[in-house]
């Protein structure tokens, strides 16, 4: 088995991936602190053809080196706003019939394996602060709270880690509803 080199990847170019239909699914970063972790969200974005992110609260925004580093470029191809304050954005999509997903460990949280997303339908994923999660606020204004089943000592996973699995989940899900 040889590894492939990127030039046979037959990836996208930026141009090419601006105008792609893109993943009914939204990203919003609540208050994260990781530079790091932010690049990883916009790398997994770019990978899944997600429409947007919106960086709020104290969730750094591109330029930045350290978001440059772990995002590879896809800060330049993932559409992206800051808003000031996380519920303000809920608010404003759940008016525009997005539902709001909050990925947080709840009392009656659904578990990621049994979410059923359904066609013709625009998601949104909030994602938390490493240390505090999702604020209790926007928990409280979601439409429901999916929770990532874990088996193991630790209570969470990291931001990053978390996005992909449930980033890669909803888009396997969806895409296999569209065929």
């Amino acid at each position: 088995m040889r590894k492939l080199k990127n030039s046979e990847l037959d990836r996208l170019n930026v141009d090419e991936f601006k105008e792609a239909k893109k993943t009914p699914l939204i990203i919003i970063l609540d208050n994260i602190r990781s530079l790091n972790n932010i690049g990883s969200v916009f790398r997994t974005s770019d990978a899944f053809l997600v429409e947007k992110i919106y960086l709020c609260g104290i969730t750094a925004t591109p330029p930045h080196n350290d978001i440059r580093k772990t995002a590879l470029g896809s800060t330049e191809t993932v559409n992206w706003e800051y808003i000031e304050n996380t519920l303000d954005i809920v608010k404003k999509i759940k008016s525009e019939n997005v539902k709001v997903i909050s990925i947080e460990q709840a009392e009656k949280a659904t578990m990621l394996n049994e979410f059923k997303p359904k066609e013709n339908q625009t998601y949104a994923l909030v994602f938390g602060n490493e240390v505090k999660g999702v604020s209790q606020e926007v928990v409280n204004a979601s439409d429901m709270v999916i929770e990532i089943p874990q088996f193991g000592t630790k209570h969470s996973l990291n931001i990053s880690v978390s996005c992909g699995v449930v980033v890669w989940n909803v888009f396997n899900k969806l895409t296999k509803s569209l065929k």
